[in-house]
């Protein structure tokens, strides 16, 4: 679905979920409150207790996507979908039963409707319990309780919830396939700078809307989004209206098909850059821009390329807004082989010198013709937000082939990144001598706390994304709508894919500016 003018105010709803809605009203989504279960993961799916391995009327296979039609109850696979709609007149909406999401059979995509979804999300708070334990508890299938003694049950756990949780977490309801979406947004939301610019008004809607006149601005939307989420109400949020303003953004990702959580981490902050460009009637797109993406995220890599021959050095630098780490899984060392790889081993590597092949020969302005080159990164100034990218995901042209990488990181809570700056690469390739450089970093901007972790779980092309989120010495989990409490063991022994880390005087700062704010909000 692409959107293609900034007309739109809202999600466009699908015109074959109104038809059925109107002929049907609720009646399919009461019926399928029965059969809505609670995984021990806290997804929900379609529980068919006709069948206990469901499978296609058609094909009789049990792999893959499977949908049950709202209507007759009918289960058909991705591939034959289409076929039950053809022969059964307005069977035309049906739900993904292993992600409990509405699918229109016509136009072949995933649907979102409001209804739907606080019966879904009404099962996840009956079937778990977010109070201080970080496990998951289920209601006793045997009991049998009615709708009023439910109601009451559900508004109890939500109170407990309520009253131990800080200020700011709150779970966002999937709208189909967004769980990418999500679990960048809890990341975004909670990096001080950002929050804080939002928190502050600093982006006013009724002054963007008055001096502009546009109808879909995504930093109005992420203003809301931020208010939302730090208004005191737990209960899950639908970001549908920033889900459309980014799709105007970015109309080559505009789909419920699932995306890359980095590709949408990227694609937000150019967004917020462009907008904000267009504030300030500026252009700038180096490390001197003053737009909060930049501010808050942007930082600087130097780049030496290293005559082989002469020893002549040329030095680049460019601006970036995260680091991609290489997991090595070419040369590995005997310890790396039992699986165990390091955050310090993947930032060495990252900075390491390497001898570029003959066929990458560079032209030597001493030498003044192709020479054989090395090349060395380093950091030459460090962002107040460290977004540290893991590349689990490898595509091989050549072999036109593509995997995820399973290995298991071994990643610090604080993080000293003082080795990995341009002045102490430099100094240690050169011995220790005096180097002038620019903006190089005190010893304190190089000292940096965790307070987000990105981990992708499942396979490449069926994996789902999840938040942890560190605030106020507890870790969260932010699976979707749903969080709770965890260990630091369930963190450290995830598959981190993205690592937000913060300049330690302002994690500290802003720890004790939410505990403010919640101490004021609880009076």
């Amino acid at each position: 679905m692409c959107l293609r003018s900034s007309s739109y105010t809202s999600p466009k709803p699908c015109k074959h979920l109104a038809d059925y809605k109107l002929r049907h009203a609720f009646n399919g989504y009461d019926s399928l409150q029965n059969c809505l279960k609670t995984t021990p993961i806290g997804r929900t799916r379609v529980d068919n207790h006709n069948t206990k391995i469901p499978r296609c009327n058609f094909c009789n296979g049990y792999q893959g996507r499977l949908y049950i039609c709202l209507i007759c109850s009918s289960i058909s696979c991705s591939t034959h979908i289409l076929l039950h709609t053809q022969s059964k007149s307005g069977h035309d909406v049906a739900i993904d039963i292993e992600r409990s999401e509405l699918y229109c059979c016509l136009c072949c995509d995933q649907v979102y409707d409001p209804d739907f979804d606080k019966v879904v999300v009404s099962e996840q708070i009956k079937g778990s319990c977010p109070g201080r334990s970080n496990k998951r508890r289920r209601l006793d299938s045997g009991m049998e309780l009615d709708l009023k003694k439910s109601k009451q049950l559900i508004a109890m756990r939500d109170g407990r919830a309520k009253s131990c949780y800080p200020l700011g977490l709150r779970g966002l309801n999937n709208l189909g396939n967004t769980c990418f979406m999500n679990s960048v947004l809890q990341a975004l939301l909670h990096a001080p700078p950002l929050r804080n610019y939002f928190l502050s008004d600093h982006h006013n809607r009724d002054e963007c809307k008055r001096r502009y006149g546009e109808k879909l601005c995504l930093l109005c939307e992420i203003g809301a989004l931020v208010s939302a989420m730090f208004s005191g109400d737990r209960s899950p949020y639908s970001p549908a209206q920033f889900l459309y303003s980014w799709w105007q953004h970015s109309s080559n990702l505009a789909s419920y098909e699932e995306q890359d959580a980095h590709e949408f981490f990227i694609s937000v902050l150019d967004g917020i850059h462009e907008k904000e460009s267009k504030v300030r009637n500026s252009s700038k797109d180096d490390g001197d821009c003053q737009c909060i993406a930049h501010r808050a995220f942007s930082g600087s890599l130097r780049s030496d390329v290293t005559c082989t021959i002469c020893g002549y050095t040329s030095t680049t630098y460019d601006p970036c807004v995260d680091i991609s780490l290489n997991l090595d899984t070419v040369n590995l060392s005997a310890a790396e082989k039992t699986g165990l790889s390091t955050l310090s081993g993947c930032l060495n590597l990252f900075t390491r010198a390497e001898r570029l092949g003959s066929d990458s020969k560079l032209h030597c302005q001493n030498c003044q013709e192709l020479r054989d080159t090395s090349k060395q990164l380093s950091i030459s100034r460090l962002p107040l937000v460290l977004c540290l990218h893991i590349k689990r995901f490898e595509h091989s042209l050549i072999r036109k082939t593509s995997r995820k990488i399973d290995q298991y990181l071994q990643f610090p809570f604080a993080l000293d990144m003082t080795p990995y700056l341009s002045s102490s690469i430099v100094r240690s390739r050169f011995g220790n001598r005096i180097f002038a450089f620019e903006c190089e970093n005190t010893d304190s901007s190089a000292e940096y706390e965790i307070f987000a972790v990105i981990a992708h779980s499942g396979m490449l092309e069926s994996g789902h994304y999840v938040t942890y989120l560190h605030v106020n010495n507890q870790w969260y989990k932010c699976d979707d709508a749903w969080i709770c409490e965890v260990d630091e063991g369930i963190v450290r022994a995830s598959q981190c894919y993205m690592l937000f880390y913060v300049q330690k005087l302002l994690y500290y700062k802003a720890n004790k500016d939410l505990s403010c704010n919640a101490s004021v909000e609880s009076r």
